[in-house]
């Protein structure tokens, strides 16, 4: 029986491999695994707390549920965009912690080959490239694929569980 069970989490993680959710920013496109996606809504009333970071936009109440939300944009050091009907929120599971991702918009669910998959160009040890964990190449498009994990430092996600 515990074998079973073993290789259905391993054909569940089989399923999920190489599938990436993608979205923009301005003229960017990334991705994010789908292992870490739980759900995409539509932008919606979000609580202001105070002393969180700038690009934490503040809590939104999703189904009785209190989850802080970040502004991708903000956190990649982009210039501010006011949100419209195209702007979504990606809630992402981040070590037991659930995130909203604010994105300009979602695109696709997609699944990149691992041949295509590459680690980036190291030009330079920058802040932003932190979150870049690989490229993907998608036909003559390239994919920022983002490391969910490198989001936020531990010391971040510890003060916004404990802010709430």
């Amino acid at each position: 029986m515990e074998e079973i069970l073993s290789n259905e989490v391993d054909l569940e993680e089989d399923t999920q491999r190489g599938r990436f959710l993608t979205f923009s920013l301005e003229r960017e496109s990334y991705g994010i695994e789908i292992r870490y996606v739980t759900e995409i809504i539509g932008i919606q009333s979000i609580t202001q707390v105070p002393e969180l970071p700038d690009y934490v936009k503040g809590i939104i109440n999703l189904r009785g549920k209190i989850i802080p939300v970040m502004d991708v944009r903000l956190r990649f050091k982009k210039e501010p965009r006011d949100y419209n009907d195209r702007t979504c929120i990606i809630v992402v599971d981040i070590k037991n912690i659930s995130i909203g991702l604010i994105v300009d918009s979602v695109t696709e669910v997609i699944t990149i080959p691992e041949e295509e998959i590459v680690d980036p160009p190291q030009i330079n040890k920058g802040s932003q490239n932190r979150y870049i964990n690989k490229i993907g190449k998608v036909g003559n498009d390239v994919k920022l694929l983002l490391d969910c994990e490198k989001l936020f430092t531990e010391d971040e996600l510890e003060d916004l569980h404990d802010a709430l």
